[in-house]
């Protein structure tokens, strides 16, 4: 976003006067990220990268620095001027920072810190803090990628009771339908590209493309062909043969999918009559596999009863889990899903006797825009400052809210080799990385430096990241 590319007005309008407000004598500063819980315990670590490239890339210059001046001044607010003047003329614009942060694509427990930032320059000892609203808003992609992964948990749960080949199945069992449905095209893109991490099914162009941009993956996720409701209503109801029949005509191919919304007047009559009454033996001669998608009604029990009629028509086999799988057919259900009712349909089509291999979920709203921050709680704050030569610890305790309660002191996360626990743990002073000695056996440094003073030191492919998620899988 061009609006947000000054890094120095890329923040809260209150953090221009925090330079004058810490105590005399400090030099450097330390902060942390965490999810101090929320709706799930685990998060998953996603989307630092892209906003470093995307905000931090590019050196701060004069033209900024004037720009801010003439902003802030009409705005209210001090202005640090000498203070982006000596980042300009001592780091050649680049920020003074170090970054540290779990590899991306790890599942980390909540109340865990997953990223570090803290100055490297005395003279820029308040800059941790300035940049917080901009190195925040990571808590999105987490947030998205979190949501995504604790779906496909609950799908992996149901396709490795039902299904034949759940590892081939689960990567197209979600399907991002939430383009339209989000605050901007900037959401869109790092939305989509957190989804993409656990799944390959999207609608979401912008976040296949961030993932290209960001993390080098060339295509990472793919469509099919696939009708909406003014694709078939503009032939009239009258003609609503004729619209699924031109749909077959023009995408129904050998191994091809194609999916056709179906609910427009009545969805029961459709498939009975038209998908497998009068079209049935077009379907099948095609040699395409025809996705029926239900638009509306309760998600649950639309799928049972689309599953069993689309069965009475096409017939199925049963796999060698005793399931049974559609000929030809498959169901896709995109309207009324989130977490809650995907475990409600997989549960309901279960216990029917379905295979999960029949259904493929469209998820929109839910996955993309249904969140906010406090869905898993986010922080950043401060856990030490030096002052007067010496490291003393920071940290917030307010009697009213005990939950809200900060870490102290410079930290970084440990990971136990053998179980694969996490821990939060003090730095020595002056240490960058966690002490083996002081960790114990079996533990292992679980962060790495990903940013210092404007280079980008850890860059993640996206085949990278979702090796990790995939490792936390199952």
């Amino acid at each position: 976003m061009p609006l947000a590319r000054n890094p120095i007005l890329n923040t809260d309008s209150y953090k221009a006067s925090h330079w004058l407000q810490y105590p005399p004598g400090v030099d450097a500063t330390f902060f942390y990220l965490e999810s101090r819980g929320g709706v799930y315990e685990r998060t998953l670590f996603f989307g630092l990268q892209s906003i470093l490239k995307e905000y931090l890339a590019k050196p701060v210059t004069a033209a900024m620095i004037e720009a801010a001046k003439a902003f802030f001044a009409a705005h209210g607010e001090p202005f640090n001027e000498a203070g982006w003047r000596h980042i300009v003329d001592v780091h050649e614009g680049k920020l003074p920072l170090r970054i540290r942060a779990v590899a991306e694509g790890t599942v980390v427990p909540t109340h865990q810190a997953l990223m570090t930032i803290e100055s490297t320059c005395p003279d820029c000892f308040w800059l941790p803090s300035y940049v917080e609203t901009l190195l925040m808003r990571v808590w999105y992609p987490v947030t998205v990628a979190t949501i995504s992964w604790h779906v496909k948990q609950t799908i992996r749960e149901y396709l490795d009771k039902t299904s034949d080949d759940a590892a081939a199945q689960i990567p197209f069992k979600l399907h991002d339908f939430g383009a339209r449905g989000v605050s901007s095209a900037e959401s869109a893109a790092l939305g989509g590209m957190a989804h993409l991490v656990n799944f390959r099914g999207t609608d979401t162009i912008l976040g296949v493309l961030a993932a290209r941009e960001y993390y080098g993956e060339e295509m990472a996720g793919f469509s099919i062909p696939a009708a909406e409701h003014s694709t078939i209503t503009a032939w009239g109801k009258d003609r609503e043969l004729d619209a699924y029949r031109n749909i077959l005509r023009q995408f129904a191919k050998p191994g091809s999918i194609v999916a056709c919304v179906s609910d427009s007047y009545d969805v029961f009559r459709a498939i009975k009559e038209m998908w497998g009454g009068a079209l049935r033996d077009e379907v099948i001669k095609s040699g395409a596999t025809l996705v029926v998608r239900p638009d509306s009604g309760d998600p649950a029990d639309i799928v049972h009863q689309a599953l069993k009629m689309l069965n009475s028509a096409f017939g199925s086999a049963v796999n060698a889990k005793g399931f049974r799988v559609l000929n030809h057919v498959r169901v896709i259900q995109g309207d009324g899903v989130n977490p809650d009712s995907i475990r409600a349909i997989l549960e309901r089509i279960t216990r029917a006797n379905y295979s999960v291999d029949n259904l493929t979920f469209g998820m929109g709203g839910a996955l993309l825009q249904k969140m906010d921050r406090d869905t898993q709680k986010f922080a950043l704050k401060c856990s030490a400052a030096r002052i007067d030569g010496k490291w003393r610890d920071v940290f917030k305790d307010p009697v009213t809210d005990p939950a809200k309660a900060s870490r102290a002191g410079r930290l970084t996360l440990a990971r136990h080799r053998e179980f694969g626990t996490f821990k939060t743990v003090p730095l020595r002073d002056g240490a960058v990385e966690a002490d083996p000695a002081m960790l114990g056996a079996g533990w292992q440094e679980a962060m790495a430096t990903v940013w210092e003073n404007g280079e980008l030191l850890r860059d993640w492919s996206f085949a990278e990241v979702r090796a990790c998620s995939e490792a936390w899988s199952g």
